[in-house]
């Protein structure tokens, strides 16, 4: 419970290109790029930085200390969170109530994944799965196939909306169509290709109605934010108009309707509602105003059910937006995973949160220029994950204007970047990271390889 009510600010994002899970990078490297990003973006030394908030679901304990003393070693609290697909922004609202309560005035949140290839295992085989329960049920109510079982899940649920609605397959690869769509213009998706309906109707099946272009693949990359207080940002004004407020915020697990025997419940509908509905009471808006969205599509069926779920379309009707052309550019809105969402973006479980941030940020300044949703007030940001946490974010622009384009020479003015990080992905230099480094903690042993790999790159 929040018994302050200090406004916390994204004053800085940054991400890596994501990528296919092939080794060819490490997370300290990622999280390092994502994290010099991040605070150039917000103008700040790491020596501000009160707390350190690591995002990861595959790998050891403090693997988020590896990646923050990189930045120097300040003896700040870390902390490691887990929260399947949703501990990107379950970061974000840890670093939130943190600001929010007064504990801290700058938080630095960095979410990194380095998977494995194909879909996503457990590697814990000698206990009880969090998920078994899930299976259970999914198996009385719908079978259980030899499919990879996330897939299983959503597209059961799929099968739900559209016996009780009329929806139909060629919707949800219209969804996935309208993604990979946007992501051409998206510098840091894992994959950048357009492709027609008919491509993705013919794609492989993976389990039906959901064929391999309407599911988000495995990914490696990072992201970062840097959170901060009024008291922060009034102490630094001239970075008022590129501050972003995080005007209503939920963070919710399932209520007993997870076993209620519906597969949409089974994969977060009924959380996603009530914590949709929170979200935007605080935040003092309704779905209406909502102007674009990054939603958690990990499977294209997802993505028509929380159209419904995060209240943009009226009960049973959500397939009729899809189909009207509502959530892509031209529609009547939201414009829905400007960045290409999970599908083509790409899905490295801790980094998406951040990204799905980064990418609103960007919209709401008016940085991504080559995607803008031009006149947007008010985004909404969904993170979903099975077992289960769903996280709702509404941000607002801090000075309570509107998006308008900025060209790519007045970002470069007003900001420490020599280039628009919203449609271009370079890598930082030894330069950008001894700007951010602590001046007077720093470890140049922490950096193991780090900089080396870096100079290679470049």
């Amino acid at each position: 419970m929040v018994k302050n009510e200090i406004p916390a600010y994204v004053l800085g994002v940054g991400l890596t290109k994501f990528i296919k899970p092939r080794g060819q990078r490490q997370y300290p490297e990622m999280g390092y790029e994502a994290g010099v990003k991040a605070m150039l973006d917000a103008q700040i030394n790491y020596d501000d930085v009160e707390t350190g908030v690591a995002c990861y679901c595959y790998g050891d304990t403090t693997s988020g200390q590896r990646v923050f003393y990189q930045f120097g070693m300040s003896s700040i609290p870390i902390y490691n969170t887990n929260n399947a697909c949703a501990t990107g922004s379950t970061g974000l609202h840890l670093a939130r109530t943190l600001v929010r309560n007064g504990a801290v005035d700058c938080a630095l949140v960095i979410g990194f994944e380095q998977m494995s290839p194909g879909s996503i295992k457990s590697v814990w085989h000698d206990r009880p799965s969090p998920m078994g329960l899930s299976m259970r049920m999914m198996a009385d109510t719908r079978g259980v196939d030899k499919t990879p079982p996330n897939a299983q899940y959503f597209a059961n649920a799929g099968k739900e909306y559209m016996e009780k609605y009329g929806a139909e397959a060629r919707d949800f690869a219209e969804i996935a169509r309208i993604s990979h769509e946007h992501s051409q213009r998206n510098p840091y998706a894992q994959f950048r290709d357009v492709y027609s309906l008919e491509d993705v109707e013919k794609s492989a099946m993976i389990h039906w109605p959901l064929t391999k272009l309407q599911c988000s693949p495995t990914s490696d990359g990072a992201g970062a934010a840097v959170i901060v207080s009024q008291a922060f940002l009034d102490a630094r004004p001239h970075l008022k108009s590129q501050a972003i407020l995080m005007a209503g915020q939920q963070l919710m697990t399932d209520s007993p309707e997870l076993y209620s025997k519906s597969s949409m419940d089974l994969v977060g509908y009924d959380m996603t509602k009530r914590a949709a509905a929170a979200a935007l009471k605080e935040a003092g808006v309704a779905p209406k105003d909502v102007k674009v969205c990054e939603l958690h599509d990990c499977f294209s069926a997802n993505e028509l059910i929380l159209l419904e779920g995060l209240g943009f379309s009226e009960p049973g009707k959500a397939h009729e937006m899809v189909r009207r052309g509502d959530i892509t550019y031209g529609g009547k809105g939201p414009i829905v995973n400007p960045s290409g969402g999970l599908i083509s973006k790409g899905h490295p479980l801790g980094a998406t949160g951040l990204a799905q941030c980064a990418e609103l940020t960007w919209q709401l300044r008016g940085w991504a220029n080559n995607r803008l949703v031009e006149g947007t007030d008010v985004a909404l940001q969904h993170n979903l994950g099975l077992g289960g946490a769903v996280v709702v974010t509404v941000y607002k622009r801090a000075d309570g204007g509107k998006s308008v384009k900025m060209s790519d020479g007045d970002i470069k003015k007003s900001s420490h970047f020599d280039y628009n990080p919203a449609t271009e992905a370079r890598y930082v230099s030894e330069a950008d990271g001894d700007k951010v480094r602590s001046k007077t903690v720093r470890s140049s042993y922490a950096m193991g390889d780090t900089l080396e790999k870096i100079q290679s790159r470049l």
